[in-house]
C-alpha cells in the first residue's frame, strides 16, 4: 500500500466516522494497519476526539443498547465485548449501570421461554439447568435468570388452571 499523507488519514477516517460509530480503539487499529507512524496516528485521534468524529462513550451507549436490544445479550457479554473494544472500563460500568434490569428481563424472558418450548420432555432439574447454561451463555446474569424462571413457573401454573 502506498504511503498516506496525514491528511488523507484525516479524510478517509472522517468519512468512515461519519457514516457509522467507532471507538478510538477501531480506528486506531485501522491506522497500524495501514502503516501509519504512531506520532501521525497521535494527531489524527487527538483532532477525530476534538472534532467529535469519536467518541467512545457515545459508541459504548449505541454499543450497549444495540446488542441488547437486537442480539439479546445480557449484561456479562456485553461487558466482555466491549473489553474486546479497549473501553474505557469507567464509561463501560457507568453506561452498563444505566441500563435497568427490567430491559434485561424483557430480552431473557422470551429466550427463555423461546428455548423452553425447544427442549425434549425432561426432569424440571435437567430443564432448569439447559435454561440456566443457554441463559448465562448469553451474558445474563444468575440473579435475573433466576428471576425469569421463578416467574416463568407462575405462569405456566395458572395457564394450566384455567
Amino acid at each position: 500500500m502506498r504511503e498516506m499523507t496525514e491528511q488523507q488519514v484525516m479524510q478517509k477516517l472522517s468519512a468512515l466516522c461519519a457514516q457509522a460509530e467507532h471507538c478510538s480503539y477501531e480506528v486506531t487499529e485501522k491506522m497500524r494497519r495501514w502503516g501509519v507512524e504512531e506520532e501521525v496516528q497521535a494527531r489524527v485521534m487527538a483532532r477525530l476526539t476534538k472534532e467529535k468524529f469519536i467518541d467512545d462513550e457515545r459508541y459504548c451507549r449505541l454499543f450497549v443498547r444495540e446488542k441488547i436490544k437486537f442480539n439479546k445479550w445480557g449484561r456479562r457479554k456485553v461487558e466482555q465485548a466491549l473489553m474486546a473494544k479497549r473501553i474505557d472500563r469507567g464509561i463501560a460500568r457507568q453506561v452498563l449501570d444505566e441500563v435497568d434490569d427490567e430491559d434485561y428481563l424483557t430480552v431473557l424472558r422470551p429466550l427463555i421461554k423461546s428455548k423452553r418450548r425447544q427442549l425434549k420432555p425432561m426432569s424440571d432439574y435437567e430443564t432448569t439447568g439447559k435454561l440456566v447454561r443457554f441463559a448465562m451463555s448469553r451474558g445474563f446474569t444468575i440473579d435475573l435468570i433466576r428471576q425469569c424462571l421463578d416467574g416463568a413457573d407462575e405462569v405456566e401454573i395458572e395457564e394450566d388452571e384455567e
